[in-house]
């Protein structure tokens, strides 16, 4: 918020019965350089000729009748009826010293938004605390600090000085609000109005600034303050308005919860392919029957394609040929040594892999062909003379019949067991 360098000032003076006072405060007032822009009295029912006082040492004052009763209600009305940027709160008593205005608004100017008094600062005093008042407020004083985080040094004195645009954020009792029919003072109209002022300000989190000051003894008359009774409005005041601010911080949280959150808009997800049976798209490629395809190829009947050939009885195909009764073909050649695994068991398997002028064997079972077809082999398998292994194979192993769908036709088996034999002869006839 903008607020002027050079800003205007009204000095608010509550007064009850303070017309010997009034003689010596308002010119000394008027007398403060730079010139305040008004001086606003606030009676209160005086019965000594305060109002016309006021209006013979200083023709341009301004008059105002409180409301209500209390020193409260008085200060709320001068500021109701305060035309300048900065209030001040004077008291009429003569104890306030017309010469520190400008340090408060200077303090102002600087970028407080609450100019605080304070007597027991270095620079500041008093002449008429007495030893019970100055343990009473520095007891309050620690309680309120303790209540709402502050650090001030004077609760209880009187002279302050803040911006006009604060009020609305003071809340104080309206001016216009009727009296308690029961005699009683509304909340903030008593002598407690330095103390509501300096918790709100605290709650509303304003910047304070304290500015020393020296308190002067009452010039005439009886003070109206009333020591225990006061003290202990006090006590209640920094009570109830920690609860008032605890209950606003609750209020403002709520709201805060109930604001709805910002929308926002969803991010644009990367096209995806298309979903098949139920299953998402993994590693870029559809999934069939709720397997993901490995290697970049489409899943078939739950097997995985492998090396861009299909799985055939749950083995994937090595080399390039498709398994036979489960085993997998190695080298380009049907299973071990020529002969065909029966009953489920292989033959034994050789000390070494045959060399490629060995003697092929015709595979003993059709490819399996149920969902997929055998791939052909694509080596040439034509046997060709050569030279005879460097070592003899392993014995000879002994053909047991197949069982059940795996029996060979009798032709093919008889061929089976002329080419062994053929092989053999060979063998022995070159060792």
């Amino acid at each position: 918020m903008q607020r002027s360098q050079q800003p205007t000032v009204s000095v608010v003076v509550p007064t009850r019965n303070e017309a010997r006072n009034l003689q010596v405060v308002l010119p000394a007032i008027a007398a403060v350089r730079p010139a305040v822009h008004e001086i606003i009295v606030v009676d209160g029912n005086s019965v000594d000729g305060t109002i016309e006082t006021a209006r013979r040492v200083l023709p341009w004052v301004r008059i105002v009748e409180q409301t209500r009763k209390g020193k409260g209600n008085a200060m709320a009305c001068g500021f109701a009826a305060a035309t300048g940027d900065i209030i001040v709160m004077f008291d009429a008593d003569g104890s306030a010293d017309p010469a520190e205005i400008p340090a408060f608004v200077q303090a102002l100017v600087d970028g407080a938004d609450f100019a605080k008094g304070t007597r027991f600062a270095r620079g500041g005093g008093s002449d008429d605390i007495t030893l019970l008042r100055r343990s009473g407020n520095a007891g309050l004083n620690g309680v309120a600090n303790m209540l709402f985080g502050t650090r001030h040094s004077d609760l209880c004195y009187g002279y302050n000085a803040f911006w006009a645009d604060l009020l609305p954020l003071l809340e104080l009792p309206a001016v216009d609000a009727p009296a308690p029919g029961d005699g009683s003072m509304l909340w903030g109209d008593g002598f407690e109005i330095e103390t509501v002022l300096a918790c709100r300000v605290a709650a509303a989190d304003l910047r304070v600034t304290e500015v020393p000051s020296y308190e002067r003894e009452r010039m005439f008359g009886d003070t109206n303050l009333r020591t225990f009774a006061d003290g202990t409005r006090v006590l209640r005041t920094l009570a109830a308005e920690r609860r008032r601010a605890s209950k606003k911080t609750e209020q403002k949280d709520a709201l805060k919860g109930a604001q709805p959150a910002a929308r926002i808009a969803p991010a644009q997800r990367p096209t995806q392919p298309p979903v098949r049976d139920g299953q998402p798209a993994r590693n870029g490629h559809a999934v069939q029957n709720g397997h993901a395809a490995p290697n970049g190829h489409a899943v078939s009947n739950g097997h995985a394609v492998s090396n861009g050939h299909a799985v055939a009885n749950g083995f994937a195909p090595q080399n390039g040929f498709a398994p036979q009764n489960g085993f997998a073909p190695q080298n380009g050649f049907a299973p071990q040594n020529g002969f065909a695994p029966q009953d489920g068991l292989g033959a034994p398997r050789p000390h070494h892999r045959p060399e490629r002028d060995t003697l092929p064997v015709p595979p003993t079972t059709e490819p399996v062909t149920a969902h997929f077809t055998a791939v052909s082999p694509t080596e040439d398998v034509t046997p060709v003379a050569g030279p005879r292994p460097a070592q003899r194979p392993s014995p000879r192993p002994v053909n047991r019949p197949a069982v059940g769908s795996d029996r060979p036709a009798p032709d093919r088996a008889a061929a089976q067991r002329e080419a062994v034999d053929a092989r053999y002869a060979l063998e022995e006839e070159a060792s």
